[in-house]
């Protein structure tokens, strides 16, 4: 049996445990009138059995009964040659897992149906890009195929079109692109069976071993798994008033009372999270489309009203129309966390009690200020993910970062991006670097979590993985050597530095002074 979220006849907001936590979030931002595409919900107790062979054709007719519903409710019909209904399916279990699990984007689409996707949109490169991108993700969760022969494709095509970034290409390039994918690997023809097949993915990638990893790390035990959320797509991919973001409602690395914004103009959801491209900030966003900005800074203020906490948003502009695709409690630093504790009890969002209650879980010690002890020459910058300071030796594998860790080493894990397979490489590193990707990438969230330094973007990196070597700002940077970062200013220094800590006593006092009455 399915759960409707965000149609007429819909429930109230279900339950996060038989739900999960991404669809619990989306049926209430649907109560409280914000714009979310609707939605259906196939639930965590159907988790385990599916992974055990089990349950197999209830999934089936749990999926047939809301794609019914789903048609009922966009007027578009799954699969249909002239206005074809495309869904999304993604995971959402209890407790929040960022990127641990599957997502499916643009189910629905084959050769037929992308005709339809023209004829009802007039966009053949809106059209285009999404069937490629749909062809590479399905075969990478489902057919479990690897990425490296779609993105050797992608660059080859950019090259014969002299183009700098994806969007710069057109849709009769993207139509060639995507018949070289199907070369590669051809999903299914028929929508509901790439629909069965997508949510059978998502429901394993419950038992992967990046998302076992973050379990165990983050002690999340007793969880029944994951549910599988299918919604109607929107396209941030549209066109240059389209794009797709990452909001918190405050700063989650420093708890600082601001929109916190990364946007990608004209791309899709997974650009931004999975952290393969550097989006842009609040004020690009801000001055490009003014309306859907003050009408998503209102939608965040009002969902950290109802939750009573910092919120994390995700969100897709299509043709300038702004939908609400997700809201959790956001991940943050533990510095973050005591600086929001003590704000909320003052705005009066909290009370005295719900603050003392959740000091508890807040480790005082990583919530310490850190800066360096002394100078040292900048080679290069980074936009900051997760602020502080940290010095430690150059690891550019999880399992490198793992080993030299076990030798009592301080580490600085650096990757071309922030991948949440990296997930025990964070856990062991005291520092994490990238070349490209966000502030709000899924594993940047991550490692914010687990109160790591992160700098992300760093365009003066350049990193061969085979080699197992880098250049930063054209000097050398070997595996072993020192390298520092300095959260404070987004600098990296060459060398080891001295680290020094102070603790947060302004927040520190405040709450003592509620213990006190």
């Amino acid at each position: 049996m399915s759960i409707l979220i965000g149609m007429d006849g819909a429930a109230e907001v279900p339950p996060a445990s038989l739900a999960g936590s991404k669809a619990a979030g989306l049926a209430c931002m649907a109560k409280l009138g914000l714009a979310v595409p609707p939605a259906f919900v196939l639930p965590t107790t159907l988790c385990a059995a599916v992974n055990r062979g089990e349950a197999r054709d209830e999934v089936k007719q749990s999926l047939h009964e809301g794609i019914v519903q789903l048609e009922k409710a966009t007027g578009r019909r799954f699969g249909d040659l002239r206005a074809p209904l495309l869904v999304s399916v993604r995971s959402g279990a209890e407790r929040s897992m960022p990127g641990m699990m599957s997502t499916v984007l643009d189910v629905g689409l084959n050769p037929d149906s992308v005709r339809g996707l023209i004829a009802r949109t007039g966009n053949p490169r809106l059209a285009w890009d999404s069937y490629r991108r749909f062809i590479q993700i399905y075969a990478e969760v489902v057919m479990e195929q690897p990425a490296a022969p779609f993105e050797a494709a992608l660059v080859e095509m950019m090259r014969a079109e002299d183009a700098q970034a994806e969007s710069e290409l057109d849709s009769e390039a993207l139509e060639t692109l995507s018949a070289t994918f199907r070369n590669i690997a051809a999903p299914p023809r028929d929508p509901m069976e790439q629909l069965c097949a997508a949510a059978f993915a998502v429901y394993c990638s419950w038992d992967s071993p990046r998302a076992k990893e973050y379990r165990r790390i983050n002690g999340l035990k007793d969880l029944a798994g994951t549910a599988v959320t299918v919604q109607a797509m929107v396209f941030g991919n549209a066109g240059a008033n389209s794009g797709a973001g990452v909001a918190f409602s405050r700063n989650p690395a420093t708890g600082e009372k601001e929109l916190y914004v990364d946007f990608l103009f004209d791309a899709q959801g997974e650009d931004v999270v999975a952290g393969r491209r550097t989006p842009q900030g609040s004020d690009m966003f801000a001055r490009r489309l003014p309306d859907a900005a003050r009408e998503l800074a209102r939608g965040v203020a009002l969902l950290e009203r109802e939750a009573r906490d910092l919120q994390d948003v995700e969100f897709t502009i299509e043709n300038g129309k702004l939908y609400f695709l997700q809201t959790r409690a956001a991940k943050r630093t533990p510095r973050a966390a005591l600086r929001v504790l003590v704000d909320l009890v003052n705005e009066g969002i909290i009370d005295r009690k719900t603050g003392l209650a959740r000091a508890e879980e807040i480790d005082v010690e990583k919530a310490r200020i850190t800066r360096f002890a002394d100078n040292a020459p900048a080679v290069a910058s980074a936009s900051v993910a997760c602020p502080g300071v940290a010095s430690g030796r150059v690891a550019f594998s999880s399992g490198e970062a793992q080993r030299l860790s076990a030798e009592r080493e301080p580490v600085i894990l650096v990757r071309p991006d922030t991948a949440t397979e990296d997930v025990a490489g964070f856990a062991v590193a005291d520092g994490i670097l990238t070349s490209r990707g966000g502030r709000t990438a899924h594993a940047a969230v991550v490692a914010r979590q687990m109160g790591k330094v992160c700098f992300v973007a760093c365009t003066a990196l350049a990193i061969d993985e085979e080699a197992h070597r880098a250049t930063i700002a054209g000097k050398p940077l070997a595996e072993g050597d020192w390298i520092s970062l300095d959260g404070t200013t987004g600098e990296i220094s060459l060398g080891r530095r001295t680290i020094v800590a102070e603790r947060p006593e302004a927040e520190l006092a405040e709450i003592a002074r509620w213990r006190r009455g």
